[in-house]
């Protein structure tokens, strides 16, 4: 069927929104037709060529919420209707990672970054010239349609809005796994959140959750850093500098048990400034992306020895998607999940380069694209 996305061409140009085509679902796959689309720091590296993608074009957007419309042979977890959240990785159940309850590594993972589809190693989207689109981690979620493998669509009950469900398809999960998973933040903890965009809020709500004491928030946009006090930070900063002498003050000396960084774009150089206010055997997880070429680090590893603390990688914040979403969309829904708040802005999609822009100005939290009749 033909529908619209919008299409990167080249690195560091805007998205066009273009005609595009959308197979038909194969054996294992699901039609979806898309309600609400997020617009995350990722998508932005895939302007810049941080994320690097096998080719272009690329349709870009890997946080979303829609409708099923078609089901393909073989699919039997979902039927027309269901209303289902895009997982930015697809969760198999059968591969190693997943056996081992590491469903956030997915052997799917592999193949997210080539653009071919799962089930059968084709191009499903095509522009109207013909040539093959490559779409962000399998989905692409800036179209009012997709073809998606079922592992990678994850049911939720029928009254969640849609613009909120969208979210738990990448930052809701990835934030608050962040704190509550890969950081394993427990009750009387100091936690420092650095960034507190989309992600960042909701590693800040999954250390309230689980009871910090002090939940410092650190981000250079003042309306960022009030924002934070209102989803439960205790303190604001604008620089790591400029919180650390406070973290010594609030904690007698010991510094954050915990340091979640979720900065829109991690650089190697300030890796040891987050670890400068970790604590003796505390954890500092690195959540942001940085582009994928960079190596180089600073890091005192005399330190990381001598006083045993730990640097932690994490993706999806060690989420179980087909667990972990629907769980979080229940604490939403029970009023122990803000995420309505956290969207701050709704988009149509052609007007994507502005809500990017808002998001480079510092003005969203999370935006997001809303569809409507027009964009189909």
């Amino acid at each position: 069927m033909k529908t619209k996305g919008a299409l990167l061409r080249e690195n560091n140009k805007p998205w066009e929104i273009e005609e595009i085509e959308i197979g038909d679902p194969q054996r294992s796959e699901i039609k979806i037709r898309m309600e609400a689309a997020g617009m995350c720091h990722s998508d932005h590296h895939l302007m810049t060529g941080g994320i690097p993608m096998a080719g272009f074009p690329i349709l870009g957007g890997h946080e979303g919420a829609g409708v099923v419309e078609e089901v393909g042979e073989g699919v039997t977890d979902f039927e027309v209707g269901d209303h289902v959240v895009l997982s930015f990785i697809p969760s198999c159940g059968k591969c190693p990672s997943c056996k081992a309850g590491l469903a956030n590594l997915c052997d799917f993972g592999a193949m997210l970054l080539q653009g071919e589809a799962v089930s059968d190693n084709t191009f499903r989207i095509h522009t109207a010239s013909g040539e093959p689109v490559y779409p962000m981690t399998l989905l692409g979620t800036f179209s009012p349609y997709m073809v998606v493998h079922e592992a990678s669509a994850v049911k939720i009950d029928k009254d969640i809005p849609f613009e909120v469900a969208a979210l738990c398809g990448c930052g809701i999960p990835t934030g608050y796994g962040s704190s509550t998973r890969s950081g394993d933040v427990r009750p009387g903890e100091d936690v420092a959140i650095v960034g507190v965009g989309g992600v960042g809020t909701a590693a800040l709500q999954g250390a309230v959750v689980s009871g910090a004491r002090n939940v410092i928030a650190i981000d250079p946009v003042e309306w960022k850093r009030e924002q934070a006090m209102k989803f439960g930070a205790t303190h604001a900063f604008a620089s790591v500098e400029e919180a650390a002498m406070s973290i010594a003050e609030l904690t007698n000396g010991h510094m954050c048990h915990k340091v979640i960084v979720t900065v829109g774009e991690v650089h190697g150089k300030d890796v040891d400034t987050w670890m400068g206010i970790t604590a003796k055997a505390g954890t500092c997880v690195l959540t942001g992306m940085g582009n994928m070429m960079e190596s180089e680090v600073t890091l005192n590893l005399a330190m990381l020895t001598l006083l045993q603390k730990n640097l932690q990688g994490t993706i999806f914040g060690g989420a179980n998607p087909k667990l972990d979403i629907p769980q979080l969309l229940s604490m939403y829904r029970m009023g122990k999940l803000n995420i309505e708040d956290m969207i701050t802005r709704q988009y149509r999609l052609d007007q994507i380069n502005e809500g990017y822009q808002d998001m480079l100005d510092g003005r969203n939290i999370r935006g997001v694209i809303r569809y409507t009749d027009e964009d189909r």
